[in-house]
C-alpha cells in the first residue's frame, strides 16, 4: 500500500526552527514531484512549496520564501521541509503531497501539526 507519513511537527516560539520529514513507501518516492500544502482552521489550503523529483528544482510561496527550504533524499524515500524564522501565520498542520495517484487522486500525508505560539 503507498503511504506518506510526516512528522516533526510541534510547539515552537516565534523566530524558531522546525525541519518537517516525510517518508513514502509502497511506491516509487523518487519518481514524483513532492509538495508540501498547510491548513489552518478556518483558512482555505496553501501551497507552500513544490521540488521536482531530483530535487534540482524548487519553488516556494511568496509567504514562506526565504524562511523555508524544501529538500528530499530519494534514497531514504524522505522529503524534508526546513521551516526558520517562523511566525504565528506558518500555524497550521503541514502535508506532504506526491504527484503519484491512488485512486485518481494524489497521494497525501495523515499531517503534522505546527503551532507557532509564545
Amino acid at each position: 500500500e503507498a503511504q506518506l507519513m510526516e512528522s516533526g511537527g510541534g510547539l515552537v516560539q516565534p523566530g524558531g526552527s522546525l525541519r518537517l520529514s516525510c517518508v513514502g513507501s509502497g511506491f516509487a518516492f523518487g519518481m514524483y514531484e513532492m509538495t508540501w500544502v498547510r491548513h489552518a482552521p478556518g483558512n482555505e489550503p496553501e501551497w507552500v512549496s513544490v521540488i521536482s523529483k531530483d530535487g534540482a528544482t524548487t519553488y516556494y510561496a511568496d509567504s514562506v520564501k526565504g524562511r523555508f527550504t524544501i529538500s528530499r533524499d530519494n534514497a531514504e524515500n524522505t522529503l524534508y521541509l526546513q521551516m526558520n524564522t517562523m511566525k504565528p501565520e506558518d500555524t497550521a498542520v503541514y502535508y506532504c503531497v506526491s504527484a503519484f495517484m491512488v485512486a485518481g487522486r494524489r497521494l497525501r500525508g495523515q499531517g503534522t501539526q505546527v503551532i507557532v505560539a509564545a
